[in-house]
């Protein structure tokens, strides 16, 4: 396959498939935590059903700009995962990403509701604490690839996690932080135990609701593909065993949400920071004497 066709089959195959397998993956979690609290749970296609009621009901908006900030955080979530899935730059996506963030921050400001203003600042918070984390984990791809592009990542001779163990335990340590898991659910929660109501996303409902819900999709399957990357490379099979690993590390996320107490944001901030100073910069240290 070249690289032209490459690209447009990962870009379309994202576009299509990320949000089904990450509704699907957000059923699944909902199923096994309920296992964990000795529920039996909402069927596996619950998100779906849920979605859809959010599309149908009355559209009620604290501000029209509310809406635009919102459409603008899913528009760069999906551009970023078009870009991650395509082999594209590495910085360029983790920048995007950042944008994508901002906009939802910001939709959240707009509401003037104290209880989504407290989660916005806690949002930035988490931006801070697993921000260092993300660059150190490109950087690491670049010392052993000699370059940021993804597709030189799964294409090379040996895979990453090789040279990088440190770098992935300090990726997948602020990687709860992403999918919004226990104890870093700081901001806003995908389950009922958020005390900030449901913090910086209290103000949305209906389809703006929706679209919030849809963009998660989209970034668990893209955030999964950074564990992706540390396993596959120019292997028939390392597909598979990448994958399997995902869905691997996704259920220890699923694990750590019902078995941890959410802390403080200061400890979140203090951890993630000195994961990233000793897993991750060290193992920078032992990539550039070694490589």
């Amino acid at each position: 396959m070249d690289r032209l066709t490459y690209i447009i089959a990962a870009v379309v195959a994202y576009l299509i498939l990320a949000p089904i397998a990450g509704g699907i993956l957000a059923g699944i979690d909902r199923r096994i935590t309920a296992r964990m609290q000795g529920r039996f749970g909402p069927p596996i296609l619950q998100p779906f059903y849920d979605v859809f009621k959010l599309f149908e009901k009355e559209g009620i908006t604290v501000n029209k700009a509310q809406d635009f900030y919102i459409t603008c955080f899913l528009i760069f979530i999906i551009i970023t995962g078009c870009f991650f899935f395509a082999g594209g730059d590495l910085l360029l996506i983790i920048f995007i990403l950042t944008l994508a963030s901002v906009f939802l921050i910001v939709a959240a400001f707009s509401s003037n509701s104290p209880y989504a203003q407290i989660g916005a600042e806690r949002e930035l918070l988490q931006m801070m604490a697993y921000e260092p984390m993300v660059l150190i984990t490109a950087i690491g791809f670049y010392m052993v690839n000699g370059s940021f592009n993804i597709y030189d990542a799964v294409s090379a001779s040996g895979p990453a996690i090789v040279y990088l163990p440190g770098i992935f335990i300090g990726f997948v340590y602020i990687l709860t932080i992403k999918l919004r898991k226990s104890p870093f659910d700081l901001s806003m929660s995908h389950h009922a135990h958020q005390e900030l109501v449901k913090g910086l996303t209290t103000e949305f409902s209906g389809k703006t609701l929706g679209l919030i819900e849809i963009a998660h999709w989209y970034e668990n399957i893209f955030l999964l593909g950074f564990v992706y990357i540390f396993f596959a490379w120019n292997v028939g099979w390392s597909p598979v065993l990448a994958v399997l690993i995902c869905l691997a590390i996704y259920f220890l996320e699923i694990f750590i949400d019902n078995n941890e107490a959410r802390v403080k944001w200061q400890l979140a901030i203090n951890s993630s920071w000195i994961i990233a100073a000793t897993f991750g910069f060290v193992n920078m240290l032992v990539l550039y004497f070694l490589v």
